[in-house]
């Protein structure tokens, strides 16, 4: 099938891109993936995102998203995106082509990746069961529903420190969970957390499980875990927040656009431009990146909406261009 724009994703990034997409007349193809909403649909209510003053659940919120894309046109497919050859070039007429599930080819003039980022988590079996009902991995989106409670933040870097510092100006006490004896942030955010009275640091644990009747309500960590002093701790906490790092969704696209160390894309200064992976200083044309799959430091809904609009309305002048 060949299309004008192609758009990789269905979060609020992927959503907006289809919505201005569709109004610019660009009859985009949406390529949904295996979570529709993605990674906002693991939070339990949205109260941050305007134009829904009484807050809202985000299922609703993604879905008034996709119909308003669907109401100018937008098509949506069902599927994995399995792989992609982008061309270098289109000046001989050449399109980008991506395939879902290895069976359905789309050649596209324009491509907005907005694949997103998935927060690590530490893989034990009650992170799951809990997931919505306590644990997050985003304490500007949740922290609120904490007020005036006890947290528990996991991790030790900036991120976990930075979480910390926010959760403390909003509940009565957070604990920080460190598995290694010291903390890996950097010295000024160190002492933040290190001088906040309400954050209580706790080296070397690990967590072992979370408990409670239908949401967290505890958690069973160990102390020095293998060594002659190795303790079994409880602490009562009503909410678990992971901060130990996300990993955008951007393997499936190494060999052709410029990413970051950690896997996220490289765009262009104030633009959802993407370089390419072979020459990071130029343009992989009519290949646009937008929300967490390109920003590894908001990682918020209308950070991400934001910048689904602008790959929209770049892509657009792109494929006028042509």
């Amino acid at each position: 099938m060949k299309v004008k724009c192609l758009i990789i994703g269905s979060g609020p990034a992927g959503y907006t891109a289809a919505i201005y997409a569709s109004r610019a007349n660009l009859a985009p193809v949406l390529i949904e993936g295996p979570q529709l909403g993605g990674q906002l649909t693991t939070t339990t209510e949205v109260e941050n995102f305007p134009g829904y003053p009484d807050g809202v659940d985000p299922f609703t919120m993604m879905d008034d998203m996709r119909r308003q894309a669907e109401r100018f046109g937008t098509q949506f497919v069902s599927g994995i995106v399995t792989k992609v050859e982008f061309a270098n070039s289109q000046s001989q007429g050449q399109c980008h082509k991506v395939w879902v599930e290895d069976t359905d080819l789309y050649e596209a003039d324009a491509v907005i990746i907005a694949t997103g980022a998935s927060a690590r988590y530490l893989g034990i079996e009650s992170e799951r069961t809990y997931r919505g009902r306590g644990v997050s991995a985003c304490a500007t989106c949740d922290g609120f529903f904490y007020r005036k409670k006890t947290v528990a933040v996991v991790g030790g870097g900036d991120t976990a420190c930075e979480e910390a510092n926010y959760l403390a100006g909003l509940c009565e006490k957070v604990y920080m969970i460190v598995r290694k004896p010291y903390l890996r942030a950097s010295e000024i955010m160190q002492q933040r957390v290190l001088n906040n009275p309400k954050i209580e640091v706790l080296f070397e644990h690990n967590t072992l499980q979370l408990t409670g009747e239908g949401k967290v309500q505890g958690a069973d960590l160990v102390y020095r875990k293998g060594e002659p002093d190795e303790a079994i701790r409880h602490i009562d906490i009503d909410g678990f927040f992971l901060a130990i790092g996300h990993h955008p969704n951007t393997d499936l696209f190494k060999d052709y656009i410029a990413r970051d160390a950690e896997g996220y894309i490289i765009v262009k200064d104030n633009s959802t431009q993407c370089y390419q992976a072979s020459n990071a200083n130029a343009k992989a044309n009519g290949l646009f990146a937008a929300g967490d799959c390109a920003d590894p430091h908001y990682r918020q809904a209308i950070v991400a909406a934001g910048s689904g609009a602008k790959a929209a309305i770049e892509a657009d002048k792109y494929i006028k261009s042509l």
